[in-house]
């Protein structure tokens, strides 16, 4: 009876607007999602796609997740990413390798070196700058966790980059690496994170503003290691989460477009 009622309603509603010659509210197209396998040195890397349903060039994002791998949930934000109008490739870290258990994340991550997963998403980077349907000069990086930190290496060496989004993710202490970042940085980070500590942001914050480089981050009270993650358990902080992911949209929509 429930859905039955339901069902009524919604013909009910449809009829209407026709009847007051208006047209129901459109929904709009979700982005086209698809696995891509690009070149990287001799071999080739993976990554989750995402694009915009309508045709056009759009400015693209470089992903990189958490030590959990390509999850589910890196594929939403993908999604979610690609539907504010940007082409978003998340790379897969593990070579389809995807875990919920910190003791399997930990070994994962610890045969991942650096230079691999910097590697694999400079190859993601250049991948997305030969797509007939991306700006090559707008292409940015986003990275949560241990992805984060990579992104921030990537930066480093890819200095056409044009943004780049740190999600509490370790952050370099040699004041050598960081003057050669020269991508704006955005930055979300908790306060009760003790991996990544207020006081290693705050420092990372000062050297960049000594150079005149573009940073803005921001430490949320209350907040850990993890805060946008539903799936990271009690790290979840959906007030957090929410506000980092507004900061996001409105920093990409002003460094990229």
């Amino acid at each position: 009876m429930k859905i039955a009622f339901r069902g009524f309603i919604a013909t009910g509603v449809l009829a209407l607007s026709v009847l007051l010659g208006t047209a129901a509210p459109a929904r709009a197209a979700d982005p086209h999602t698809e696995t891509v396998t690009f070149p990287n040195g001799k071999g080739t890397t993976s990554g989750f796609l995402a694009v915009p349903a309508k045709t056009g060039r759009f400015a693209a994002i470089v992903a990189a997740p958490e030590w959990w791998g390509l999850t589910d949930w890196v594929k939403e934000q993908t999604g979610k990413l690609a539907a504010e109008g940007y082409v978003v490739l998340a790379v897969d870290p593990y070579g389809g390798k995807v875990t919920t258990d910190a003791t399997q994340a930990s070994e994962l991550s610890g045969g991942l070196t650096q230079d691999a997963a910097v590697g694999a998403l400079k190859a993601a980077y250049e991948y997305l700058a030969t797509r007939q349907d991306v700006d090559r000069d707008h292409i940015a990086a986003i990275g949560w966790g241990m992805g984060a930190g990579h992104v921030l290496r990537l930066a480093m060496i890819e200095l056409r980059m044009a943004a780049v989004i740190v999600n509490y993710g370790p952050l370099p202490t040699d004041p050598n690496d960081v003057q050669i970042i020269f991508a704006p940085v955005l930055g979300n980070f908790g306060a009760e994170d003790r991996g990544v500590t207020p006081a290693d942001v705050n420092a990372f914050e000062k050297t960049l503003t000594g150079l005149k480089h573009r940073v803005d981050v921001k430490i949320y009270d209350g907040a850990g290691h993890a805060f946008e993650n539903p799936a990271s358990g009690g790290a979840y902080n959906a007030d957090a989460a929410a506000d980092a992911w507004s900061r996001t949209v409105a920093f990409l929509s002003k460094t990229m477009k």
